[in-house]
């Protein structure tokens, strides 16, 4: 069955560019890998050992990917065998090149003996002074970082089982189940036997600790942050798996865990295999941020039973996450609360795209061999993705006939890796009777168009009090001049009244200047009413120990040029690596007082994951 010719015309192959390696030529059956951590060095000495089957005619070479690693020597079937590693192609690494004398058999074993550096970008080593008090480390590899991890096939369109194996003085955890004997004599041992890709495998090492949170899943994390883990997170994990199962099928990951990273963790989560890696800014002390466990848990069908074919695609993984995301929170708490997080989640995709200087945003992207994946993630893939979903649950008839498209998507297809033409061919093969309706949906602009998606329409049943309110405060903004004026107009019982997400669009309401990004109201010019409205909503906004609202905070006092506050800032900064917080509060303090920017950042740059640290450094210009 063909797709409808705007779409054909831009057919484009499964290809992953992100690698130099040639996966196509190999099925990897089974991956072993023997690690040993060395924190005195700083060092993870790596054993890989690929189980290999050629997919079509002989080839005599294997191509891996790497980068910044040491490579001590590689063996076939056993045997050392000559390689090279070719000129580093930036962005991409190393291309190691292998080339058996009497070429390939058939089937056989690749082993590859190597050693990370300090260059490695899929690692971050923490001393003591960074932790609860002992040394840690801990990898993150999506997109294209495991390759500085060990040599290997680094492209979401290659998967296979794992057995991990890892030497450490203190407690491992890894992507898997945590296999009987784990831990004698300091070798953790985890298995992972259905298929991944390797970006979505995770190891953590240091002073962990763990602790149930229900029938299937447990919490790791430092000693000291146990208590506060253990009593945000018991209970719900299984309320959240009961619920993705009446959607989706069932879950065959066994446990379904959850490693809480120190505070350098540059994401507020992970989707590693089985073992979610999450940040510590999600502990909010009130459960008011569980909606993101809900997020990596729905990353256990999207993105790791089925995954981008390659980066392009990566709204596969992440539109699709937001989207069951959002019906497992809207089945738990009721349609109202789903219908906010859309209009909350594109509003601040409007934010996001105006704010961009001009990047694409299409929600297919063309990522080339001389691109980044990592600089081409944006909010597109994750509210253009789930907002295109959720139009095709409304044009093809509401939640029960798509509903049973969701079950068989996942069901049947689970396993692969996928680009945007195959999920269409499959969605317009399960829809042939409404085949109609799916010609007219507008996929040019959804699908390749840069900026917003075609605009659909949201419940605001939970959004009308909150826009009230901002603008409330933007009127008499003007109007008033005396703080004892704004403390008779506004109670700060009424902000204390809505949840955490309304708190969080009143916020970002508040400073963009109103309902609409469109809005040119400058906070500089009242900074009576900027200070009113902290001191009215201090129980509230002052005293939250949620770290959504806290960094909305800071950027309200930034853009309302709240000098006084920037100490608290730029200490901040050093607290806390999470991307999605320290960016925007960097580039909001660059825009002001760049010298500051920089400067802070020199100062808290170590503390920082590679990943984030050169994020910043690019957002800073600096070298």
């Amino acid at each position: 069955m063909k797709l409808p010719a705007v779409l054909e015309e831009r057919r484009a192959a499964a290809t992953d560019r992100s690698t130099l390696s040639n996966y196509e030529d190999f099925a990897v059956r089974h991956t072993n890998l023997e690690l040993e951590v060395a924190f005195d060095e700083r060092q993870i000495r790596a054993e890989v050992c690929y189980d290999l089957e050629q997919t079509g005619k002989g080839v005599a070479e294997v191509h891996l990917d790497t980068s910044y690693v040491q490579l001590e020597c590689i063996l076939v079937d056993g045997k050392r065998v000559p390689w090279e590693l070719r000129e580093r192609q930036e962005p991409l690494g190393s291309q190691l090149v292998i080339t058996p004398e009497g070429g390939l058999p058939a089937r056989f074993q690749l082993t590859c003996r190597s050693v990370t550096t300090a260059r490695s970008t899929a690692v971050q080593w923490l001393g003591g002074a960074q932790t609860a008090g002992k040394p840690y480390v801990y990898t993150q590899l999506e997109s294209v970082h495991a390759r500085s991890l060990v040599p290997c096939f680094d492209t979401p369109a290659c998967k296979s089982p794992f057995t991990v194996r890892v030497r450490s003085p203190l407690r491992a955890v890894v992507a898997g189940q945590e296999q009987p004997g784990s831990g004698k004599d300091g070798v953790y041992v985890f298995e992972q036997p259905v298929p991944i890709p390797i970006y979505l495998l995770g190891l953590a090492a240091g002073d962990i600790a763990c602790a149930p949170l229900g029938p299937r899943s447990n919490v790791y994390c430092e000693p000291a942050l146990l208590e506060a883990a253990a009593g945000e997170f018991g209970g719900e994990i299984e309320r959240f798996l009961d619920a993705a199962e009446e959607l989706l099928p069932r879950y065959i990951w066994g446990n379904y865990n959850l490693l809480v990273c120190p505070s350098s963790y540059p994401y507020g989560g992970m989707e590693v295999a089985g073992t979610s890696f999450i940040s510590p800014s999600v502990i909010a002390y009130d459960r008011s941020n569980n909606d993101l466990i809900v997020h990596e848990m729905a990353h256990s069908w999207s993105g790791n039973l089925i995954t981008n074919a390659n980066w392009g695609h990566f709204w596969l993984n992440e539109g699709w996450t937001v989207y069951l995301e959002r019906r497992i929170t809207g089945a738990l708490h009721g349609e109202d609360t789903r219908q906010f997080s859309s209009l909350l989640g594109m509003a601040e995709l409007e934010v996001a795209i105006r704010a961009s200087n001009g990047a694409s945003f299409a929600l297919v992207e063309d990522v080339s061999e001389s691109v980044n994946p990592d600089n081409v993630v944006s909010l597109a893939a994750y509210e253009k993705g789930s907002a295109l979903l959720l139009h095709l649950e409304r044009e093809l008839g509401g939640t029960a006939a798509f509903d049973p498209f969701i079950k068989h998507y996942f069901g049947k297809f689970g396993g692969q890796s996928l680009t945007t033409w195959q999920f269409l061919d499959i969605l317009f093969d399960f829809f042939a009777d409404k085949r109609e309706k799916l010609e007219r949906i507008d996929w040019k602009t959804w699908l390749f168009a840069p900026g917003m998606p075609p605009k659909l329409t949201y419940s605001t049943s939970l959004a009308d009090d909150v826009y009230d309110l901002a603008e409330q405060w933007l009127e008499k903004a003007v109007q008033l001049r005396l703080p004892e004026e704004f403390a008779a107009e506004f109670s700060g019982s009424v902000l204390a009244a809505f949840t955490t997400a309304q708190q969080i669009l009143f916020l970002n309401t508040i400073i963009q200047g109103g309902v609409s990004p469109d809005n040119t109201f400058d906070w500089t010019q009242h900074p009576v009413a900027a200070a009113a409205l902290l001191s009215v909503y201090a129980d509230t906004l002052g005293k939250s120990r949620n770290q959504e609202i806290i960094y909305r905070r800071y950027n309200f006092q930034l853009t309302a040029g709240m000098e006084d506050a920037y100490p608290e800032i730029t200490t901040w900064l050093g607290s806390t690596g999470r991307m999605k917080h320290v960016r925007p509060i960097y580039r909001r303090l660059a825009s002001i007082d760049k010298a500051l920017a920089a400067s802070t950042f020199q100062e808290h740059r170590e503390k920082y994951h590679p990943i984030c640290r050169a994020a910043i450094q690019a957002d800073l210009g600096l070298s």
